[in-house]
C-alpha cells in the first residue's frame, strides 16, 4: 500500500512537472510570436510614419562644426569652400539635385524642395563678408525651422579666399532669430534679398559656376544638375528612381533630360501634356532657343516633342554627340568634372559625349 501510494506520488510529480515546461514552452511561444507580430506591427508603422530626421540641436552642432574647420581653399587659392554646412544621408542608388546659387536666389530653394521629392545638394555662393555671414544665419535659420530642410538637403558655402564665414551667434537677436516658421524664414529671405542673375554680384568678384556645381554633386552616385531657378517635372525622381532600380546598366551612361524655357507669366506644367499645350501656342520654347540655339540643339527637340505618351519614364532615343552642346543629365559612376576655369557666365556647361534623352523635362521659370 505505501509503494502504491509513493508510485503515484511520483507520477503526479512527473506530470505536474510535464505540464509546468508545457507552460512554459507555449509562454516562450507566445513570446516570440508577439516579438514577431510586435516587429511586424512596427515595420508597418515605419513604413506610413518614417522615423523622425535628425533634430535640429544636431543640424546646429553640424553646421558650427562645419563652419570651425576654417573652410578649404579651392585649387586656384581664390575661393574658400564649407562643406556640408548641412548634411543628409540618402540612400547610394539615390539621385541627388544639385544646384547652385548666391546668397539672394536661394528663394529659388522652396519651389525645388515642393517639386523634388528626393535628396538635394546645394552649393551657396557669398561674394562679400556680409554675404557669408547672411548665409550662415540663413542656414542656421533653415535647419532649425524647416523639416524637408533637415531631413533632404545638403548645403555647402563658397565665399572669396580672403573672407572667413562666422559661426552664428545664437545670443543676437537678429531679424531671422525671431522667425518660427519656415514660410516666415523665405517670407524674411524675399524681403532682404535681391534676387537676379547670379553673375550680375556687382562686386569685383567672379561667380565660380563649375566650382559651385561640382561641389554640388560631390560624392553623389546619380546626380541631376540644374541651375537654381530651374524646376524639374512632377515626378521625375520617382521615375529616375524606378528606372534605375530595375537595372545595372547606366554606369558610364549619360541620360539627356530636354529643359524648356516658359514666359513668367505662365503657370509651370505639371505634366508633358499640359507643357506641349504650351508649346503649340509659342509660350514654352527650347531651353537657349534665342542665346544659344546650337548648344542644345543635339537633344532634338522636334522628335522629343512627337514622341507618344508613355506610362512609366524610360530611354527615348540614342543622340550622337555634338560639339558644341551644354545638356542637362544623369550620369551614374565615375562622372567628369566641370572645368573649373571657366567662371562668370557663357558656354560653361560643355559635355563629354553622351548618348540617350528622356520622355521627361525640365523648365526654366
Amino acid at each position: 500500500m505505501q509503494m502504491s501510494y509513493a508510485i503515484r506520488c511520483a507520477f503526479y510529480q512527473l506530470l505536474l512537472a510535464a505540464l509546468m515546461l508545457v507552460a512554459m514552452l507555449q509562454l516562450l511561444y507566445l513570446s516570440l510570436l508577439s516579438g514577431m507580430h510586435g516587429q511586424e506591427e512596427q515595420d508597418q508603422y515605419f513604413e506610413f510614419f518614417p522615423p523622425s530626421p535628425r533634430s535640429v540641436d544636431q543640424v546646429k552642432a553640424q553646421l558650427r562644426t562645419a563652419l570651425a574647420s576654417g573652410g578649404v581653399l579651392d585649387a586656384s587659392g581664390d575661393y574658400r569652400v564649407y562643406r556640408g554646412l548641412l548634411k543628409t544621408t540618402m540612400d547610394p542608388n539615390d539621385v541627388i539635385l544639385a544646384t547652385h546659387a548666391s546668397v539672394d536666389n536661394l528663394l529659388h530653394l522652396s519651389g525645388l524642395l515642393e517639386r523634388w521629392e528626393g535628396p538635394l545638394s546645394v552649393s551657396v555662393f557669398a561674394a562679400t563678408k556680409e554675404e557669408a555671414q547672411l548665409a550662415t544665419v540663413l542656414t542656421y535659420a533653415l535647419s532649425s525651422h524647416c523639416p524637408d530642410m533637415r531631413a533632404r538637403v545638403a548645403m555647402h558655402l563658397v565665399c572669396p579666399s580672403r573672407y572667413e564665414a562666422a559661426v552664428p551667434d545664437p545670443r543676437e537677436p537678429g531679424e531671422f532669430a525671431l522667425l518660427r516658421s519656415c514660410q516666415e524664414v523665405f517670407d524674411k529671405l524675399a524681403r532682404v534679398a535681391q534676387p537676379g542673375i547670379n553673375y550680375a554680384l556687382g562686386t569685383n568678384v567672379s561667380y565660380p559656376n563649375n566650382l559651385l556645381r561640382n561641389l554640388a554633386r560631390e560624392g553623389a552616385n546619380y546626380a541631376l544638375v540644374i541651375d537654381v531657378d530651374m524646376v524639374p517635372s512632377e515626378g521625375l525622381w520617382r521615375g529616375l528612381r524606378e528606372m534605375l532600380d530595375q537595372s545595372k546598366q547606366w554606369a558610364g551612361t549619360a541620360l539627356v533630360v530636354p529643359a524648356f524655357e516658359i514666359r513668367r507669366a505662365r503657370r509651370m506644367p505639371a505634366n508633358k501634356n499640359e507643357l506641349l499645350q504650351l508649346y503649340q501656342v509659342g509660350e514654352v520654347r527650347p531651353f537657349y532657343y534665342g542665346l544659344c540655339t546650337p548648344c542644345q540643339a543635339p537633344t532634338n527637340y522636334s522628335r522629343w516633342v512627337n514622341l507618344p505618351e508613355e506610362t512609366l519614364l524610360r530611354p527615348a532615343y540614342v543622340v550622337p554627340w555634338q560639339d558644341p552642346w551644354e545638356p542637362f543629365y544623369v550620369a551614374g559612376g565615375k562622372v567628369p568634372t566641370f572645368d573649373e576655369r571657366f567662371r562668370q557666365y557663357g558656354f560653361n556647361r560643355i559635355s563629354r559625349p553622351v548618348n540617350c534623352t528622356w520622355q521627361d523635362s525640365i523648365s526654366r521659370c
